[in-house]
């Protein structure tokens, strides 16, 4: 019988586990690898720095529900997917990273690019280990896909020693696992499903907070039927945002604050209570605030802030539990209570404070106006990418999310550059739906050579540069560094796309903003819009994390 090289069982590993796609930078001792990945029919796409790869390789899973794939070579390739790892890392999200190192047999010798990669993603990973032998690669691949979804989902680092991959095995001798994973959702505690409808039914000011288990778990239908048989309304984190409609009737985005700060008992399912809630602490929660917790991971339970109800479970399995016993409790719906009449008065004013800037005929134009010209053009299903800080916030106050999956950003980790690398993967998961990245042109210039990837493998992300001047956006005076903080607004982001062969535009009118995103889809190609902003526009947004001085 043949023999398989390690190279050739990885590459038919990941095929056996239904990998389409592998996000990467050439080197060794990759090289092999990624020739045998094409033979065996998974599609590659070369990013050009390894962060950018990792940072695909966490948008394709945010899109399409699936783990993303990512590799680099030994040394200093792989320790450049650390930022995209640890951004997958704090957004919970299933990654599986490769990376190639040193020949084991020569670990101490100081080889070349020699160095413990293993140790250095262990921190960051949910498992980091290497790979000592060709005959195991299989069991590696597989336990790799295990350990990226079980309890709460994120990246996982599989370490390969040149001399494993180029490594003859007996085909015979090369087992593939089968059955080796399951879709097994458990049920939350039913005394505990009682309680947190008894404690709901008592509520007059409550409300649902939801995070990314709503998506994995693939529970937005049990949502909606939760939120509408209840009548209570609901808030999610940034990355979650379309698991329901942004437009339902229970929706109040610019309330979030009062809804917040009054709610008397929050039904938080599958999300942590981390620095995006701010940590439901006083004073942005109330201090005497009931707290039903539903979470896959145990140890979330209580995390930050005291469980009143711990509900242990799969969150699309608890909101059924959660529908049938609010039925068997007659739980009143709520839809038409006072506190949804204060959380619609105070939503329909705080969205009338930004009126005027939404249409603003300011020169250089605020980013409330850019905002809602873009806003306009999008279709309902758009995939869209946000990127950057105040770009960021004048984003989440004004474009809304209609689907789940639709709409990401750097989540937890606050990392800047994600949006074009997230894009590329977006639009390649997505072909049949416009997508669009928003960025600052500070986090633009992080990962802009990537629009070369774009282009070279023909993937129409189309991208838009909000051109207000660097990192000095809200600061007026005295409070502006020119060094490391004043970009300035010569730069022609349009003209760099071009360059590289994608589509160009460059507005300054609001009113050039729709013809210019028409002409960059029409185009059928990447694209870059430079849109000129004005300079000290500043968001106003909740401080999450101050700093101390």
């Amino acid at each position: 019988m043949a023999e398989l090289s390690g190279n050739q069982i990885l590459a038919k590993s990941l095929k056996h586990e239904g990998v389409s796609t592998l996000f990467f930078l050439s080197g060794g001792p990759m090289d092999e690898f990624y020739l045998q990945v094409q033979k065996v029919g998974i599609r590659l796409i070369d990013a050009r720095h390894e962060q950018a790869a990792a940072m695909m390789a966490h948008a394709w899973s945010r899109t399409t529900g699936e783990p993303g794939i990512c590799a680099a070579c030994s040394g200093p390739g792989t320790t450049n997917l650390v930022t995209g790892i640890v951004t997958a890392f704090t957004d919970a999200c299933p990654v599986i990273a490769l990376g190639g190192s040193s020949n084991s047999r020569l670990t101490g010798w100081e080889d070349f690019q020699e160095i413990d990669q293993v140790s250095i993603m262990r921190p960051i990973t949910k498992w980091s280990a290497q790979c000592n032998s060709a005959d195991r690669l299989p069991e590696f691949v597989s336990m790799a896909f295990r350990k990226c979804w079980g309890n709460r989902p994120g990246p996982v680092y599989i370490d390969l020693p040149g001399d494993v991959l180029h490594q003859k095995v007996e085909e015979a001798n090369v087992h593939f696992p089968i059955n080796s994973r399951t879709e097994s959702r458990p049920l939350g505690d039913p005394a505990a499903i009682k309680e947190a409808i008894k404690l709901l039914s008592q509520a007059e000011r409550p409300l649902v907070l939801t995070g990314t288990g709503i998506f994995w778990s693939k529970a937005w239908k049990e949502l909606q039927e939760f939120v509408e048989a209840s009548g209570i309304p609901f808030y999610t984190t940034p990355q979650s945002r379309g698991v329901i409609p942004e437009d339902h009737d229970l929706c109040f985005l610019a309330a979030r604050s009062l809804a917040f700060r009054e709610a008397d008992v929050a039904l938080v399912i599958g999300t942590r209570v981390n620095w995006i809630w701010q940590y439901m602490q006083a004073p942005r929660f109330a201090a005497d605030m009931k707290t039903i917790q539903v979470n896959l991971d145990r140890e979330e339970i209580g995390h930050n802030r005291a469980a009143d109800v711990g509900i242990v479970g799969d969150a699309k399995m608890v909101l059924q539990q959660l529908i049938a016993e609010a039925k068997e409790q007659g739980l009143a719906n709520k839809k038409d209570s006072p506190w949804i009449d204060k959380l619609r008065a105070k939503d329909a004013s705080n969205n009338e404070r930004n009126e005027p800037l939404l249409n603003s005929d300011q020169m250089p134009m605020h980013p409330l106006r850019m905002m809602k010209e873009i806003r306009d053009f999008l279709p309902r299903d758009a995939m869209l990418v946000v990127d950057g800080h105040e770009t960021l916030n004048f984003g989440r106050q004004s474009i809304p999310t209609y689907y789940p999956g639709h709409r990401i950003n750097s989540g937890a980790s606050g990392c800047m550059g994600v949006g074009l690398p997230f894009g590329i993967a977006t639009a390649l998961a997505n072909p049949d739906k416009k997508t669009l990245v928003i960025h600052g042109d500070g986090s633009f210039g992080i990962n802009a050579i990537n629009i070369d990837t774009a282009v070279r493998h023909n993937i129409p992300v189309v991208c838009i540069v909000n051109v207000n001047g660097g990192w000095a956006a809200g600061r007026t005076g005295d409070d502006v560094l020119e060094t490391g903080i004043d970009l300035g607004f010569e730069q022609r982001y349009d003209k760099l796309g071009e360059a590289l062969g994608a589509h160009g535009e460059y507005v300054e009118k609001p009113e050039d903003i729709k013809p210019a995103l028409e002409r960059a889809f029409a185009s059928g190609k990447p694209a870059i819009i430079n849109i000129v902003t004005e300079r000290f526009a500043g968001s106003v947004t909740q401080n999450f994390q101050p700093y101390e001085h």
